[in-house]
């Protein structure tokens, strides 16, 4: 099969994600300042996973683009890193209504973490797919940063039910870290 239909369905999958998530933004009852900075936290929390839903974009054309073909273990373990992208409309709905409140940003976490274990999976689908010829093996390299995310989710889950702003602050902090694009598979694309 060739990765165009998966690549199609999968920003489908993803635009809906993110227009579920905006349809979670309430708009205030009375026009004043006052009701509009009560929805703080909830805008917070759509920004922080508008942001993640595009790096999760991002990093996902490159990485289709680094595949000739696919196979049925690439399309499950694609399907399986959407699910967890799914769910981020309502564990961002949740945290944000409930102004970061310790188990919404631990489940926030949770679900970032899950992403993340996912989308290594489905690296991990492709390179086995791809055989000893994969370029993404070659390009993947050392992948520092996505060794060390995960780490960080599970050390901001445990935080949230201590200090729950540091947790938040983690939360950003790999996101931001992940904002600069990934290079590395864009780069052995040009070889």
């Amino acid at each position: 099969m060739g990765k165009g239909r998966l690549e199609a369905f999968s920003d489908g999958v993803i635009a809906i994600i993110i227009t579920i998530m905006v349809l979670e933004l309430k708009v205030p009852h009375e026009p004043t300042f006052a009701a509009l900075g009560e929805l703080w936290p909830t805008f917070l929390s759509y920004v922080l996973s508008f942001i993640y839903v595009g790096i999760y974009w991002n990093n996902h054309h490159h990485l289709l683009h680094a595949v000739g073909s696919v196979g049925g273990g690439v399309m499950w373990a694609n399907l399986h890193f959407l699910f967890w992208l799914s769910l981020f409309p309502f564990t961002t709905a949740w945290m944000g209504e409930n102004h970061f409140d310790s188990l919404p940003t631990a489940l926030y976490g949770a679900v970032l973490l899950a992403a993340a274990v996912s989308y290594f999976m489905l690296q991990f689908a492709i390179v086995r797919h791809d055989g000893s010829r994969s370029r993404l093996k070659e390009a993947l390299g050392r992948d520092l940063k996505g060794k060390i995310s995960p780490l960080l989710y599970l050390s901001a889950i445990a935080l949230s039910f201590w200090q729950r702003w540091l947790a938040d602050l983690i939360y950003v902090a790999v996101a931001l870290m992940w904002l600069v694009p990934d290079r590395r598979i864009e780069s052995k694309l040009k070889d």
